[in-house]
């Protein structure tokens, strides 16, 4: 038994080290997570007043499915990808862009640090 709780204990931290918590989401902070959207704010805007520019306005990313906001003229590539945007899809395109969808247009190399992926994703959940 005492075996049992030990490896609980394990695959609880390793998750939560990873920025996994299951069905639950990732684990990340607010406020780094805006921290951290600035560097996707050239592109993007989120908020009360946010609309497309460069690249389109992310509010209620999570759960929308790609290419479908009006304002803003997608590529082919992410039009024809039939991606439903869930936090694990996020967290993949956030890491390797074009990897998820080939021939995006969104010009991005990608984060490397799960860490701030997380952050990202749990700001994004603000703006449902």
């Amino acid at each position: 038994m005492r075996s049992v709780s030990r490896i609980l204990v394990g695959v609880i931290t390793v998750l939560l080290i990873s920025g996994h918590a299951g069905a639950a989401g990732y684990v990340g902070n607010v406020k780094a997570g805006e921290a951290a959207f600035r560097k996707c704010a050239s592109c993007h805007q989120v908020g009360r007043y946010a609309q497309a520019g460069y690249g389109p306005q992310l509010n209620g990313i999570i759960g929308r499915k790609a290419a479908t906001t009006p304002d803003f003229k997608y590529s082919e590539a992410m039009k024809k990808s039939g991606i439903v945007w869930t936090e694990q899809k996020l967290a993949a395109y956030l890491r390797a862009p074009h990897d998820v969808v080939p021939g995006t247009s969104m010009r991005f190399w990608g984060i490397g640090d799960d860490q701030q992926i997380a952050d990202l994703l749990v700001y994004m959940r603000e703006f449902r």
